[in-house]
């Protein structure tokens, strides 16, 4: 079953977990969705980013290559737009997120790697789906795709807002209450990410982390070039696409950085 499940059934009781095609041993996978199992910077990142402009431009008055920066300044800050329009200007979140989120006909602009499914269900343990984008928005990318049955779960942005505030990864509290709820070891679980700041933030919780780099463009919206050589000491393991992460599971490095991963070393607390 997968499940997107309100932060406010969340807080008041734990949720169920589901069993997956793996059963409940082994690790657990945190899968980011835009940019990692699918190639968002094709054309679904440039009409969302152009309504988020559009938006701002609306919202505020600010002309077009301002709003564009702000747009780019608060993703790098927050981790969302949303976050930073909230913080600083009170907009209305749940507007915004219908507005900049509508999808086109996805068979025309929705590019993965070929057999992800078969990837996906070649990686043992539970799988979880952890994105900043809104459940509308990520549930029909998921079901395109037809890997909606490898996760027991999608946390949404919706799903990782409290009582208190609005959050998106790489927000600690939420990756905290989220590794409580779903009964979740940090030592058997894998963050996957195209996003470095949110491997960078979320490995001190003790979990291990996965940059996954073949989906991401040679520059930005703004022009500017994106990181993608070396591996930072943050990251685990560095790979183009699941199917290298598959092989690199099955012998050398990664290998052994899962069988580590695999015995407890530090308590979660």
């Amino acid at each position: 079953m997968f499940v997107s499940s309100s932060h406010v059934l969340s807080r008041r009781r734990r949720a169920p977990r589901a069993r997956s095609e793996h059963g409940t041993r082994g690790p657990v996978w945190l899968f980011d969705l835009d940019n990692t199992l699918h190639r968002a910077s094709h054309a679904i990142f440039p009409r969302i980013n152009r309504a988020m402009t559009a938006y701002i431009v609306e919202k505020l008055g600010l002309p077009p290559d301002e709003a564009n920066r702000l747009r780019t300044d608060y993703t790098a800050k927050y981790g969302a737009v949303l976050l930073g329009l909230i913080k600083h200007h009170a907009i209305d979140p749940h507007e915004f997120l219908a507005r900049v989120h509508e999808l086109p006909p996805l068979v025309e602009v929705l590019r993965a790697e070929r057999g992800i499914a078969r990837l996906l269900a070649g990686l043992p343990g539970r799988k979880i789906l952890l994105t900043n984008a809104p459940a509308h928005y990520a549930l029909p990318i998921v079901e395109a795709l037809g890997i909606r049955r490898h996760f027991e779960r999608c946390v949404s942005i919706e799903d990782m807002a409290d009582r208190r505030a609005w959050r998106a990864k790489p927000d600690a509290i939420m990756l905290r209450r989220l590794l409580v709820r779903e009964g979740l070891a940090p030592y058997r679980t894998w963050l996957v990410e195209d996003t470095r700041s949110h491997l960078k933030h979320l490995r001190h919780f003790g979990i291990k982390t996965v940059w996954i780099t073949g989906h991401l463009p040679a520059r930005n919206s703004l022009g500017d070039a994106m990181p993608r050589s070396g591996r930072p000491h943050y990251v685990d393991i560095k790979v183009q696409s699941l199917r290298e992460l598959r092989a690199r599971l099955a012998t050398g490095a990664g290998a052994r950085r899962a069988a580590r991963a695999a015995r407890p070393k530090n308590t979660y607390r």
